[in-house]
């Protein structure tokens, strides 16, 4: 049996207003240690496209080695584990009509599907260390800071 040491990563995304200016951050945790690893903004746009673009940075980050990603983000989650491949089956068309993101939602399944991940859902704002952290450095992104 191999042990697989999979980068151990926190997301969060932020818009401020929503839509508007909005950031996200991947925290990298390694033993207690933490730290930002990637930082990204968007002068217009949603939260929720920032959530999937923290994503995508985190998985595009570890690459091969994998990663597990903790996010606060149920519905990124649904989408890669419950929706998506259905999307995909169907043209990337859904019954009740468009599926909105649609860019952000092909690349990030594109990722989740090529290369290791597992999910981890955290309930956010509730004082969780690194969720926390990852709100915080994604509001920093948002408003201009950088690594």
């Amino acid at each position: 049996m191999y042990n697989i040491v999979m980068k151990v990563l926190w997301t969060d995304g932020s818009a401020v207003p929503n839509p508007g200016a909005g950031g996200f951050a991947v925290i990298e945790v390694v033993g207690g240690d933490a730290k930002p690893v990637v930082l990204g903004r968007d002068d217009n746009t949603t939260n929720i496209r920032m959530e999937a673009s923290a994503m995508i940075a985190a998985i595009k980050y570890a690459g091969e080695e994998g990663c597990e990603i903790h996010t606060d983000s149920e519905f990124w989650i649904s989408v890669l584990t419950k929706w998506a491949s259905g999307w995909r089956a169907n043209g990337w068309k859904k019954k009740s009509g468009p599926i909105k993101n649609l860019d952000l939602v092909q690349e990030l399944y594109e990722l989740y599907c090529k290369y290791p991940v597992k999910l981890v859902w955290v309930k956010g704002h509730v004082g969780t260390k690194y969720n926390e952290m990852a709100d915080e450095w994604a509001n920093k992104a948002r408003c201009g800071a950088k690594l």
